[in-house]
C-alpha cells in the first residue's frame, strides 16, 4: 500500500569522476584500491572512471615498477557545455581548500 510519500531520491553535488580526479590530485601514486576505499566505490569502478579520464584527456599514468603514476592535465575545460569557461585547475583548487 501507498503511504502517499515518494520514496527519497538519493543525489549529491559531487559526480564519481569528479571524486576519482580530486584523489588522484591528492596523491598521483594512489592505489585503484585507495581510492575504491576513499570514495565507497569498487574498484572496477574506479577503473572505468580513470579509463574515461584517461580517453578524454583528462589524465595520463605512467608505470613505475608495480605502480601507477598519474598526471592531471590541469589546464583542459570542464567537459559539459553549461560548465564550460572554468578549467581542472580551478575545480581542483575549489574542491582541495
Amino acid at each position: 500500500m501507498d503511504n502517499g510519500t515518494a520514496p527519497e531520491r538519493q543525489w549529491t553535488f559531487l559526480t564519481n569522476h569528479a571524486r576519482v580526479l580530486v584523489q588522484i590530485a591528492r596523491d598521483p601514486g594512489i592505489r585503484v584500491r585507495d581510492i575504491a576505499t576513499s570514495c565507497l566505490l569498487t574498484e572496477r569502478a574506479v577503473q572505468r572512471i580513470i579509463a574515461d579520464l584517461e580517453q578524454a584527456g583528462y589524465l595520463s599514468h605512467e608505470r613505475h615498477g608495480r605502480t601507477n603514476h598519474y598526471s592531471v592535465v590541469t589546464s583542459k575545460q570542464l567537459r559539459h557545455p553549461a560548465d564550460a569557461g572554468p578549467t581542472i585547475a580551478e575545480l581542483l583548487a575549489t574542491l582541495l581548500r
